[in-house]
């Protein structure tokens, strides 16, 4: 079974940091590709950051040179760091990993709240 476990959201004043961590379990990190989402209020979810299993990192323009994905092989997890947030990255951040490609499935966490006062 396939669990993926978010945590480290909370408020924040813009212009703060934050980091997000996603523990997986029943499925590695390395293998899948991992991603990080995000859904604010009234919107639909959006892709924030993708890293491959070739290590290749992928991210939203909104977010580019403020977020970093990374993940840790030896503890199965992977982290966004959040810089220099702004209002508009307030939403539930959700940790994703894909196995499809690989005969897997695709799964989803159950998110962590992310909000930017302005």
């Amino acid at each position: 079974q396939v669990q993926l476990v978010e945590s480290g959201g909370d408020l924040v004043q813009a212009g703060g940091s934050l980091r997000l961590s996603c523990a997986a379990s029943g499925i590695s990190v390395s293998f899948a590709t991992m991603g990080w989402y995000r859904q604010a209020p009234g919107k639909q979810r959006e892709l924030v950051a993708l890293i491959t299993r070739g290590g290749t990192t992928t991210y939203a323009d909104s977010v580019k040179g403020r977020f970093t994905i990374s993940r840790d092989n030896a503890k199965n997890t992977v982290t966004l760091q959040m810089n220099s947030l702004k209002a508009d990255d307030t939403a539930v951040y959700y940790c994703n990993a894909d196995g499809r490609t690989w005969g897997r499935g695709n799964y989803w966490g159950q998110g962590t709240q992310v909000t930017v006062s302005s």
